[in-house]
C-alpha cells in the first residue's frame, strides 16, 4: 500500500456541517480531511481561545475514522497582500477579518488570522497550513498601461514585509506554509514562484501546495514544477483541468464566460476527467521523496460533487501503487 493518505479538501463543502462532510468522506474511503477555515468546519478565532472546540473537531474526525493532515486558510490569506480590498473580499473572509472594511485594516487582520492558523494547526497536531498570499501587483499582470519595474519590485517587497512576520510565527510553532501557485497570487506561475522565494530569502517556512489545475491553462509543465521545486513541495492538491480550445476562438483568460460554458477554452473538472498527467506527476512525487497527503479538491461545473468526490478517491488510489523494494533489474545479477 502507498503511504500517502488520501484526503478531501473541505473548502467546496463549507455549506454542509463539518460532521456531515466527515461522514461522507469516510463513506467514500478517504483517510482524512484538509480542513478549510470556512463555514462551521474550523473557526480559527474560536479554536485559538477554546480547547474544547479544538477537541470537538478531533472528536468528529475520530468518530468517522479520519485524521487531519493539513488545514487551509486560503481566504484570509488572499486579503493579506491584495490591493484593492473590496466587495470580493467581504464575501469570502470572516466578519472579524473584514471589520469596518478599511483596506489596510483588513490586510492587517488577515495577517493576524494567518498567524492564528499556525497556532491552531499546532493545537490540532498539524504541521502544514495551505493557502493563498494575495498580491498587490496582480492588477498589473497585463503590463499595460505600462508598469515600471520599480512597481513590480515594490510588490515583492510588500509581500516580504507582510509575510515575514507571519512566517516568524510559523517557525515558532514548527508549522510550514504551503502556498498554492495560482493566478491573483504573488506566485502564480514558474518564474513568479522563483522570485517569491527570492523575496523571502528562501526561508524554509514557505513552500508550495502543488495544484496542477492552475498550471495547465497557463501552459506550465506541472511535472517539471515538481522536480524543479522538489524541496518546496509541502502539500499536494488534486484538481483537474480540461483543455478544449475552440478553433482559436477561446483564449486562456476565459473570456468572462461562466464555468462550464462550452465556449471556454478550459475548465476545472473532477480529478481524472481532465488533461493533468497524473501518473507522471505521482511518479515524480515519489522520485522526490514526497511523503505527505494527496488531497482531492473537487471543482466541476458539470458534475455533481457527491459523484465526483466518490469517484476521485478511487481514481487517485489506482495510481498510488506500492513502490518496489529493489531495482527491477536486480534479478539479472542472480543469473
Amino acid at each position: 500500500m502507498s503511504t500517502h493518505p488520501v484526503t478531501l479538501f473541505t473548502g467546496q463543502w463549507a455549506d454542509l456541517p463539518f460532521e456531515e462532510v466527515a461522514r461522507l468522506a469516510a463513506s467514500w474511503g478517504y483517510d482524512g480531511l484538509e480542513i478549510a477555515a470556512s463555514g462551521d468546519h474550523l473557526d480559527l478565532q474560536r479554536a485559538e481561545a477554546d480547547p474544547e472546540y479544538v477537541q470537538s473537531r478531533l472528536d468528529i474526525l475520530d468518530r468517522h475514522g479520519l485524521n487531519v493532515y493539513a488545514i487551509s486558510n486560503h481566504l484570509a490569506g488572499q486579503a493579506v497582500c491584495d490591493d484593492p480590498i473590496d466587495f470580493r473580499h467581504q464575501a469570502i473572509v470572516r466578519p472579524y477579518v473584514w471589520g469596518d472594511g478599511d483596506g489596510e485594516g483588513v490586510r492587517q487582520r488577515a495577517a493576524d488570522d494567518m498567524k492564528r492558523a499556525a497556532r491552531v494547526a499546532r493545537k490540532l497536531g498539524v504541521d502544514t497550513v495551505v493557502g493563498f498570499t494575495g498580491s498587490s501587483i496582480w492588477p498589473y499582470v497585463a503590463m499595460f498601461p505600462p508598469v515600471p519595474a520599480s512597481v513590480i519590485d515594490a510588490g515583492y517587497e510588500d509581500f516580504a514585509n507582510r509575510w515575514n512576520p507571519i512566517l516568524d510565527v510559523f517557525d515558532a510553532e514548527g508549522v510550514r506554509f504551503a502556498h498554492e501557485v495560482h493566478p491573483s497570487e504573488i506566485a502564480y506561475d514558474y518564474w513568479t514562484s522563483v522570485r517569491t522565494l527570492e523575496a523571502i530569502r528562501h526561508r524554509e517556512a514557505f513552500g508550495f501546495n502543488w495544484d496542477p489545475s492552475h498550471m495547465m491553462w497557463q501552459n506550465i509543465d506541472p511535472v517539471g514544477f515538481i522536480w524543479d521545486f522538489q524541496t518546496r513541495i509541502y502539500h499536494v492538491d488534486c484538481k483537474d483541468t480540461r483543455m478544449r480550445p475552440q478553433n482559436g476562438r477561446a483564449g486562456v483568460l476565459g473570456s468572462h464566460l461562466a464555468w462550464g460554458d462550452p465556449r471556454r477554452g478550459w475548465d476545472f473538472v473532477s480529478t481524472g476527467h481532465g488533461d493533468v498527467p497524473w501518473e507522471d506527476a505521482f511518479r515524480a512525487l515519489e522520485a522526490i521523496g514526497y511523503t505527505g497527503p494527496i488531497s482531492i479538491e473537487w471543482e466541476d461545473a458539470r458534475m455533481d460533487r457527491l459523484h465526483g468526490a466518490a469517484q476521485a478517491v478511487d481514481y487517485v488510489r489506482s495510481l498510488l501503487w506500492p513502490q518496489p523494494a529493489a531495482s527491477f533489474d536486480a534479478a539479472f545479477s542472480n543469473q
